[in-house]
């Protein structure tokens, strides 16, 4: 089955040992997009309660499941957030990708093929 539309599973491959007597399918490591400084990136100051899927929800509001992209601003840091189930510290300044961004290059069908 192929992954769901904007997921972060988009740019991996199943794989399987059945070389070796396994036919389970594995998921190979995914292909992150990294921090870019781009003119259109916006910044975001934490605030008490914050977490990465409602800092999600805000920024690509209007874009199908837009809390389940929290994967995209984790990834997208300077110093990426390994663990999305940390609070996230107050007046942290996270770096948001535009959703032009999103769009023509964390999503881009070049990506997939090159990937």
């Amino acid at each position: 089955m192929p992954p769901r539309f904007l997921s972060r599973h988009t740019f991996t491959e199943a794989t399987s040992l059945s070389d070796q007597g396994d036919d389970r399918l594995f998921l190979t490591d995914r292909e992150i997009y990294p921090f870019k400084q781009l003119s259109d990136n916006r910044t975001h100051v934490a605030k008490a309660g914050d977490s990465l899927q409602s800092i999600a929800a805000k920024y690509y509001r209007g874009m199908p499941r837009a809390a389940g992209l929290w994967w995209v601003i984790a990834d997208y840091q300077p110093q990426r957030i390994h663990d999305p189930t940390l609070d996230i510290a107050e007046g942290t300044v996270l770096v948001i990708p535009s959703r032009r961004t999103l769009e023509r290059e964390v999503f881009a069908q070049k990506r997939r093929e090159t990937g």
